[in-house]
């Protein structure tokens, strides 16, 4: 034995790496530069020899054997560093040529160790985690975990037979980071981290920071370059982040992705069952997809998580590998062709993420280190009684930073569109799901939780500058003020809020027999109290059909399945119309009679039914409704864009709304009817004069419906109906929602006023004319509007204006007569002599009787007419007025506008009771 190497060994240092308990191995392991030369040594368990062969010139140098369980040491006469690979002879015989381990240098720069320890180093997955790489000209995986609190961690896989003696990591300092880089492995290599805790107890755990696992039950990490997938939507991503989604539309389909399609679980020759069999792959999935969500009309796809979780059960939302799409479906180069192909086809993909909560598997993240790392210690803090997962410390910086980093993971690495946060409220309050004792106040004695809105905040603010154009969504329940808006303006930063307030609500409503739905109204017409409270998306979510709550179609009264179709064909109809981006869970699209089974394919088959077609037929009509009306989606979080008509209808189960932008003609009126009875005849306040053409109805025969409706364009009359001066009259199909256009008059043409002497007689004519008609109209107004001054006054006091009027005329006369081909000037003031009548012309019908005749004894008086142009009233604009024939009668006064019929209310109440009783 070399006697100058046995005394620079550190025997107590080889000791602890024999017994594996280095938490900084390299400082024994590998290279080092002494006075008596190049140190090289090496453990290796099992190894029968080792001898250490230089790459300059190849010569070699065996090393001698320090400690039994395989340490081996050497020292090479030389005042440089080399470099070399160890060529192994294992106790079988075989021989093997590697690199050291050891011989390479840390990958973790100081700025990035002080970045992780603060929290901001987000882009912490490219060094986090196991990733192909090669340094230095060699091949293999470099290799990071945060353990703070390991006395050791080892790299263990089939690559070292398992043995967590072999590949011990290299501690960073006091950060907490452990590193190696492993030459010679490869991508599909399986690993998993073997942990010493600080009781001296070894445990597996998975890397929580890997890009790819084993498909369940098996769970152990895989090596994957993420880096190597060819992606071809650049012009998507650019497009996308120039665009707003608050200008476009948004109709989501939420999706499950192992059961919206299923295959039929295989057996092997055996008989054996073929794990994941029954799922389709990514790649088989994306064109599928694609193709029916174009069809049916969706902009975006919502998948339910794809992070790679141990429980089918679960749905996703209990996650193991956050950095790994579940392998049910394929790798990750499948699930990046899945992304791909989704945005070739126009369609955006938002994936939902759960920052809330994280499941107890001894191999995950629970107590990963042998303390809490990512938990809180206290149960009263660091768990969910109900749910029986682990709630992130959000204290702790470096907590934070994986979750960040993570979010931004999937938009960078994966091309997300957008971010759908679970669970967003159990965050928020510290007392969420826990009784009186199971948790501890904030520092002012609250239940808020101060840590998680800061979180929320900073990861919201930092992802809206990194990923231009994608969103970020919140599933939040309760009443939390300013979820979404801007983190500088006092928000948490979100971009939507699911409204769970509607959807609760509404479905309350719809749920009731419609003979009592009058008594909820309410509830109908509540959610636009706080409507632009926040910026919502209105869902009917996966949460809604499961758990004994029934699918959307069987929550519908009904005592066939044609009625409850009606009503949720109304329903939908509503939903599309009310403020707020629409979301709709697979299945509900064509009327899913059974609860949604994670283990089930979609019944597909059902549509052979008519009922489910025209359902089906009927969202997708929905959908290119919304999507080719603006007014259904560019004012959405505006109170501009949306107008009541009539929300007091209870008896009626009626409301009428408007929506609408900044263009008159874009205008849609939405009738809703959610009583199975038809209202003839019924009135409805319009917003200005013009056409009204139904251009949507959910009873419409194409749907299922009865193919009531309004064939006819309606043209808008001077009929006061729901405070309005103008009004329509349409037929209301019963369960139904139906739109129509509203396209304002064109405003008439005025002639010209320009004429010649010869014709001057009968212009003085029609200017008499013309004013004995303005105050016939005017007084027929004023008698509508009083009725208290004396017939005999308002006969003396028209007589008097008329008499003032003539004069008028006649200095006019006089000078057209002398010059006959001068043209005629418009007499100036005639609107307002007019207008003098109608305060003073007040009385019942006697005394507008008597007004008649005192105005028809004028006009025959006064036969000369001159054309003239009425002086406009200052808020209108001029306009000339065109020449009438003198009659010999005064046009007869209007009678009184009436508010036209609601419908036989009667009629409806004795039909609906009848539908009720039959119903029961």
């Amino acid at each position: 034995m070399d006697k100058v190497l046995y005394d620079l060994m550190d025997w107590a240092g080889i000791e602890e790496i024999v017994y594996s308990e280095a938490a900084n191995p390299e400082r024994l392991l590998g290279p080092h530069m002494t006075e008596e030369g190049l140190v090289i040594q090496a453990f290796i368990p099992r190894a029968a020899g080792v001898t250490v062969k230089l790459t300059a010139g190849g010569k070699k140098y065996p090393m001698e054997q320090q400690d039994e369980a395989g340490y081996f040491a050497v020292r090479i006469p030389r005042k440089s560093m080399a470099k070399y690979t160890l060529v192994i002879t294992w106790d079988t015989g075989a021989e093997e040529e590697i690199h050291d381990p050891y011989a390479f240098a840390s990958q973790y720069t100081e700025d990035e160790k002080k970045k992780f320890a603060a929290g901001t180093y987000y882009d912490v997955y490219e060094k986090m985690g196991a990733h192909p790489m090669e340094i230095d000209g060699v091949s293999g995986v470099f290799f990071s975990v945060w353990a703070p609190c390991a006395m050791r961690v080892s790299v263990v896989g089939n690559f070292n037979s398992w043995d967590g003696r072999r590949h011990q990591m290299k501690r960073q300092g006091d950060s907490g980071i452990f590193e190696l880089f492993i030459p010679g492995v490869q991508s599909g290599e399986i690993y998993k981290y073997e942990i010493k805790t600080h009781r001296g107890e070894p445990m597996l755990k998975a890397d929580p920071y890997a890009n790819y696992a084993e498909l369940r039950p098996n769970n152990a990490s895989i090596v994957w370059n993420t880096n190597q997938f060819a992606w071809t939507d650049d012009d998507w991503m650019a497009k996308r982040a120039k665009t707003d989604s608050k200008d476009l539309p948004m109709s989501i389909y939420e999706l499950h992705l192992g059961s919206w399609i299923r295959k039929e679980l295989a057996v092997d020759e055996n008989g054996q069952e073929v794990v994941g069999s029954e799922f389709y792959n990514y790649r088989e999935i994306a064109p599928r997809l694609a193709e029916y969500v174009k069809k049916m009309g969706y902009t975006h796809v919502e998948l339910m998580p794809v992070m790679e979780h141990p429980l089918d059960a679960s749905w996703g939302y209990q996650v193991t590998g956050y950095y790994a799409p579940t392998s049910r479906y394929g790798t990750p180069d499948d699930f990046m062709y899945f992304m791909n192909y989704m945005h070739e086809q126009g369609i955006s993909v938002i994936l939902d993420w759960v920052p809330a909560h994280f499941p107890r598997d001894s191999y995950g993240m629970a107590c990963f280190d042998g303390t809490c790392v990512y938990e809180h210690q206290d149960p009263r803090q660091g768990s969910h009684p109900h749910w029986g997962t682990l709630i992130y410390n959000y204290g702790r910086p470096q907590v934070c930073n994986f979750l960040i980093a993570n979010a931004l993971f999937w938009a960078e690495k994966y091309h997300a569109d957008g971010i759908r946060m679970d669970a967003v409220a159990s965050m928020l309050y510290l007392d969420y799901g826990k009784n009186e004792g199971e948790w501890i106040p904030n520092i002012y004695g609250g239940h808020e939780n101060l840590e998680a809105v800061e979180f929320l905040k900073h990861l919201n603010s930092v992802f809206k500058k990194r990923e231009k154009g994608a969103v970020l969504i919140a599933e939040e329940s309760t009443a939390w003020p300013q979820v979404t808006g801007d983190v500088k303006d006092g928000s948490l930063g979100f971009d939507y809020k699911w409204n769970m307030g509607w959807m609760n609500d509404f479905t309350g409503y719809m749920q009731y027999d419609p003979y009592f739905r009058s008594h909820h109204y309410g509830e109908l017409t509540f959610s636009m109290l706080y409507a632009y409270s926040e910026d919502f998306i209105l869902v009917f979510s996966h949460d809604e059909v499961v758990h004994g709550k029934a699918s959307m179609l069987l929550k519908m009264p009904g005592e066939t399945y044609e009625d409850k179709a009606a009503n949720l064909r109304a329903a939908y109809g509503f939903m599309y119309g009310h403020p707020g981006r629409k979301l709709l869970f697979m299945g509900q699209e064509f009327g899913q009679i059974s609860e949604w089974n994670e283990n089930e394919e979609l019944p597909w088959d059902i549509l052979e039914y008519p009922l489910h077609k025209n359902m089906q037929n009927y969202v997708k009509a929905l959908n290119e409704f919304y999507t080719s009306h603006p007014a259904l989606y560019q004012k959405d979080f505006e109170p501009e864009g949306f107008e009541w008509i009539n929300c007091t209808s209870a008896n009626d189960d009626i409301v009428v709304f408007l929506r609408k932008t900044d263009k008159p003609e874009e205008t849609l009126l939405f009738v809703c009817n959610f009583a199975p009875v038809e209202h003839e005849s019924f009135g409805v306040g319009v917003p200005f004069h013009g056409k009204y053409k139904e251009i949507f109805n959910s009873d419409a025969s194409a749907f299922g419906g009865s193919g009531k409706g309004n064939p006819r364009v309606k043209t808008s009359k001077a009929e006061e109906c729901d405070e309005r001066p103008e009004s329509i009259v349409i037929d209301v199909p019963p369960m139904s929602v139906t739109v129509f256009s509203c396209t304002p008059a064109a405003a008439k043409k005025a002639a010209s006023t320009r004429t010649t002497a010869k014709k001057s007689t009968k212009s003085v004519k029609s200017t008499a004319e013309k004013a004995e008609k303005a105050e016939q109209t005017e007084t027929a107004k004023a008698t509508k509007a009083t009725k208290t001054t004396k017939a005999t006054r308002a006969a003396k006091t028209v007589k008097s204006v008329k008499e003032k009027a003539a004069e008028k005329v006649e200095s006019v006369v006089a000078p057209v007569t002398e010059e006959k081909k001068t043209e005629t000037k418009p007499i100036e003031g005639v609107k307002k002599v007019v207008e003098a009548v109608a305060p003073a012309a007040e009385g019942k019908a006697k005394a507008e009787a008597k007004v008649e005749a005192s105005a028809k004894a004028e006009s025959e008086k006064e036969k000369p007419v001159v054309k003239v142009e009425a002086e406009p009233k200052p808020e209108e604009k001029p306009a000339e007025v065109a020449a009438v024939k003198a009659e010999t009668k005064p046009e007869e006064t209007k009678p009184v506008a009436k508010k036209p019929a609601r419908g036989n209310r009667a009629r409806a109440k004795k039909n609906l009771k009848k539908h009720t009783k039959k119903n029961k």
